[in-house]
């Protein structure tokens, strides 16, 4: 089964990698704002004035301009969901921006990986349309790309609220002009379900112990302790009322001048 263009040998036109124009420096990424939603340290170090230079000279539509700079910015989080390379979080940030702007995952790809697609379609390349539909799909089901279209999913009930309110208005119309008595007490039922005050919520607080390393030294310091002051009691180096005097901690004397501030 042949892949739909336009992977069948015909090119992809790929935006040409300059400066944005001049009217486009102010939604910029700066070195400081990007090193700033990094999740961790070493994130941070990577990022380098000449990564943000690459970033803002993306061209093209100024939607894609806009959607992939604040995509590089907002996404930066789902980082933490993994061990991934800024450079492949850069390139997934591409590759969804091209989605969310109605391209195909073909064309995304081809417009996110071109040197990569211009291989894959070299008239000599042995690679055939079904390869590269299968690495197309390979990469839209990765992780990282997941992580960053969840990212980018608004909830249903945000994006119908227009359809919600039209509901409402229609019940109220129910409730204040049916001529049967159930429809109008079943809409105002319905009315005082969905307009009823929220519920107060409760908040619960989990205490819990974390254990660390500190804890497993502690636990192996005690079990040694144990196991020493027994081996003593079976040779008689101790006796049973010495061992259970013992102090574990020794006393150290106070003086006054400790106590001074």
């Amino acid at each position: 089964m042949s892949v739909p263009s336009p992977v069948t040998n015909t090119p992809v036109n790929i935006p040409a990698t300059a400066r944005p124009p001049s009217g486009a420096s102010g939604s910029e990424v700066t070195l400081e704002t990007l090193k700033r939603v990094m999740p961790s340290r070493a994130l941070k170090s990577s990022i380098t004035q000449e990564l943000v230079d690459n970033i803002n000279a993306i061209t093209g539509a100024e939607e894609l301009r806009d959607s992939f700079r604040e995509g590089v910015i907002g996404y930066a989080d789902v980082l933490q969901e993994g061990r991934f390379k800024v450079s492949s979080y850069l390139e997934a940030v591409m590759y969804v921006s091209y989605k969310l702007l109605g391209n195909t995952n073909i064309v995304s790809y081809a417009k996110t990986f071109p040197h990569r697609y211009a291989r894959y379609t070299d008239p000599n390349s042995k690679t055939t349309d079904r390869d590269i539909a299968s690495y197309v799909s390979a990469y839209n089901s990765n992780k990282l790309v997941n992580l960053i279209f969840q990212q980018t999913m608004v909830p249903t009930y945000v994006l119908n609220a227009d359809m919600h309110q039209r509901a409402l208005n229609v019940q109220a119309d129910l409730m204040m002009n049916a001529r049967s008595e159930k429809v109008r007490s079943d809409a105002a039922n319905s009315l005082l379900t969905h307009l009823k005050v929220p519920e107060a919520v409760k908040v619960s607080l989990e205490i819990g112990l974390k254990e660390d390393r500190t804890i497993q030294d502690l636990r192996e310091t005690t079990a040694a302790l144990v196991k020493q002051q027994k081996t003593m009691l079976i040779e008689g180096v101790v006796s049973p009322q010495e061992v259970a005097h013992s102090k574990i901690i020794p006393k150290v004397p106070f003086e006054e001048k400790d106590a001074q501030i």
